[in-house]
């Protein structure tokens, strides 16, 4: 008899469990097995980088300060009374485009040292999924084998 029940792995609804899930390509769930509900990922495991996030926030908002800047100090040079020498003028506009651009590149760098943060901790999280999977399979491997290995002994003792 078939039922009709919700995948294990995707929640989707499955009319038949014996079958690999269309959805999500589970595997069938055999009559009686009772699966381990999976906790969800907590939000403190995927977003512990806040105060990374605030840094790269503060670096982009110092760049962007540094080129308002960089525009009044041009603006400041042409209506002054006294004419500001232009090889100045260009060593303090390149100065400080230097530096917008090092504080943007620090905020992207920060953002980058997050998201390489996020992939160690999805490959630790799936090899432990992997781990117990397979701590869980061989476990029910020496289960199945050890009933035929009781009949063998069984036997050898009642022919003995």
């Amino acid at each position: 008899m078939v039922t009709e029940t919700s995948c294990p792995e995707c929640q989707s609804r499955r009319t038949n469990p014996a079958v690999v899930c269309p959805t999500c390509g589970a595997p069938p769930v055999k009559e009686g097995e009772q699966r381990a509900v999976e906790e969800e990922v907590r939000a403190q495991d995927l977003e512990p980088y806040i105060t990374l996030r605030y840094i790269a926030r503060l670096f982009k908002v110092l760049a962007v300060l540094m080129a308002i800047m960089l525009i009044g100090e041009i603006i400041l040079s042409l209506m002054a009374e006294e004419p500001v020498s232009f090889p100045d003028l260009i060593a303090r506009v390149t100065q400080l485009l230097v530096l917008a651009g090092l504080m943007w590149g620090g905020g992207d760098l920060t953002l980058l040292l997050i998201d390489a943060g996020h992939d160690v901790r999805v490959g630790r999280i799936l090899l432990g999924r992997i781990n117990h999977e397979m701590h869980r399979s061989a476990s029910e491997r020496e289960r199945s084998s050890e009933a035929p290995r009781r009949e063998r002994e069984r036997d050898r003792v009642k022919s003995a």
